[in-house]
């Protein structure tokens, strides 16, 4: 009796152990995303910076040819960026949410309990089918599409 209590409090030990392990690799996870924001938030900012600038100068000389490749450059900055915005959201949405269908994990739960000579007599929550940063996102997108719009009908 004494061993089977030593295993079971190891087990346990290495359980919480293990649950410990996730909660700091997710941790991890969310902070390496957020700096990743932040540096692409930066190229983004001294990139449009530089944009700004070239633009002024362009408006200046009325130099239509240069308003037009300046705005080519800046469109194929922007496609840059949309793919940065979307492989960020891949991390962000790894790292919060589970992907796993819901009905595999109880069957996977169950199948063990069956072999253990346990009964499961929990209800397990539904899970969480989307990402929630997805509909901001497309939002943000759905905005700056418009105002670049605008932009190249007041330039022509």
């Amino acid at each position: 009796m004494e061993v089977a209590r030593i295993h079971a409090e190891n087990a346990i030990r290495q359980k919480n152990q293990s649950i410990n392990f996730l909660r700091m690799s997710a941790r991890v996870d969310s902070v390496a995303a957020r700096v990743q924001t932040a540096v692409t938030t930066d190229k983004v900012t001294k990139s449009m910076a530089g944009v700004v600038k070239s633009m002024d100068a362009t408006l200046k000389s009325m130099n239509l040819e240069k308003t037009s490749s300046l705005l080519d450059k800046f469109e194929r900055q922007f496609e840059t960026l949309d793919v940065q915005t979307a492989q960020m959201e891949d991390t962000m949405g790894s790292t919060t949410t589970l992907t796993m269908p819901q009905n595999e994990v109880e069957s996977l739960m169950q199948e063990m309990a069956d072999e253990a000579g346990l009964d499961l007599n929990m209800e397990l929550p539904p899970g969480q089918t989307g990402s929630v940063g997805t509909s901001v996102a497309t939002a943000e997108q759905d905005e700056l599409s418009q105002r670049l719009a605008r932009l190249r009908d007041q330039i022509e």
